[in-house]
């Protein structure tokens, strides 16, 4: 599956609307092939951890689908922790009780808590216990550093890209979070509306969780604690959307037991990012395109006068 697009300075027979339609008709081929490419881009955006048990499939995303509710034993803060150069240095160590997630588990494998990509350091397999560490990074985007101990927490293990996908395509990649600010019943499902926060998001990074807004979409996939959900209504301007919870689901995760006021972990559709990178290089090509045809359009009107 290739694209079919070829830029050239002036394309006479597409205006420039039918282009840019044509390009977001073809980016699931752009996905495909850079998958199957594994390029720098895939490489960098993927879960890859060093691990101790080779593997004969990728596992390396999310789909979404929780697969069972752990419990927090312990959130530590640790000075001991031992560093690539043999140095000492000081961490966050979260320590987590899980069934299913531990059938095949590895030291180095990736499992998903509350929607964060964590690598397991430290297996007790007598105990049902993995430990992952938090990264600076994971904190400032997550509420993981405010879990305690006995807190619920949802927990999928990591999925085979190519196998069978019933939710979609998540990284564990947590781009910052929201409060829930309602739930209501609607006959058997639950509804629940979430305002993204206006903080900084990163020490480099100038835009808020709220900019995430414009990535998500009535009707689009987002992932909410890991859970695989679709968007209801979104409000750009107030900052907030709304999912919904059929019976089923409202069972097998932590969400529906959250207060108004709690922190949700939001992970918002990377192909919508995707969309807007590969927009990015050829908007100002089409706003080229645009610009020629208007002057075309002026030459004609004066050759006609």
């Amino acid at each position: 599956c290739e694209p079919k697009i070829k830029m050239s300075p002036l394309h006479p027979t597409k205006p420039p609307l039918a282009m840019l339609l044509l390009l977001l008709a073809q980016l699931p081929c752009l996905c495909v092939s850079f998958q199957a490419r594994s390029t720098p881009l895939l490489a960098k955006n993927l879960c890859f951890h060093a691990s101790s048990k080779p593997s004969s499939s990728a596992r390396d995303m999310f789909t979404g689908i929780v697969e069972e509710m752990g419990t927090v034993v312990s959130l530590e803060e640790r000075d001991d922790m031992a560093l690539w150069d043999g140095s000492v240095g000081s961490g966050t160590e979260l320590t987590v009780k899980g069934n299913v997630v531990m059938e095949g588990a590895y030291l180095g494998c990736s499992i998903s808590v509350n929607g964060v990509c964590l690598t397991a350091t430290e297996l007790k397999t007598d105990a049902n216990e993995f430990k992952v560490g938090l990264a600076p990074e994971t904190l400032r985007r997550s509420y993981l550093g405010s879990l305690q101990s006995g807190d619920a927490v949802n927990l999928e293990r990591a999925s085979e890209i190519g196998g069978r996908n019933s939710g979609h395509f998540v990284q564990g990649h947590v781009d910052g979070t929201g409060i829930i600010i309602d739930k209501w019943i609607d006959e058997d499902s639950l509804f629940i509306k979430v305002q993204l926060n206006e903080k900084n998001k990163g020490d480099d990074e100038e835009e808020g969780d709220s900019e995430l807004i414009r990535y998500i979409v009535p009707k689009g996939f987002i992932a909410i604690d890991g859970t695989s959900l679709t968007v209801c209504d979104v409000n750009s301007k107030e900052r907030w959307f709304t999912f919904m919870l059929v019976e089923y689901t409202q069972k097998k995760i932590i969400i529906p037991k959250k207060l108004v006021g709690e922190l949700v972990n939001i992970e918002v559709d990377v192909l919508g990012k995707y969309a807007e990178s590969a927009l990015v290089t050829v908007m100002p090509r089409i706003e080229e395109l645009e610009q020629r045809v208007k002057d075309l359009e002026q030459k004609l009107l004066d050759s006609n006068k």
